[in-house]
């Protein structure tokens, strides 16, 4: 395969995954304590999470925490930024990433 399909296959794979993702994403409490820690935390950290995500309504930033917390095991309790920044986290970090559409 050579290296421009192969990353054209990637990429392609990464928006149809996060656009099916987007479609099935359970609505996160408003209340939920992770979730708006994520928001707090993860708006301090970065730059950039107050612009438009392509999930309609809402900003990069509550598109990913919504992603991150959908995506972690039922039974997590911590910082979902800590944990998206872990290694065992590297990959819903990446995929949240890019159903945010912040990178």
């Amino acid at each position: 395969m050579k290296p421009a399909f192969a990353a054209a296959a990637l990429a392609a794979c990464a928006f149809f995954g996060a656009a099916h993702a987007q479609s099935e994403y359970n609505r996160v409490p408003s209340d939920d304590p992770q979730y708006r820690q994520c928001l707090r935390y993860a708006s301090n950290r970065y730059t950039g999470g107050d612009e438009p995500s392509p999930v309609r309504g809402q900003t990069k930033v509550q598109a990913w925490c919504t992603c991150v917390w959908n995506e972690t095991p039922d039974d997590f309790r911590g910082n979902l930024v800590s944990f998206s920044e872990s290694s065992r986290g590297a990959r819903i970090n990446k995929m949240c990433e890019a159903y945010a559409d912040w990178s």
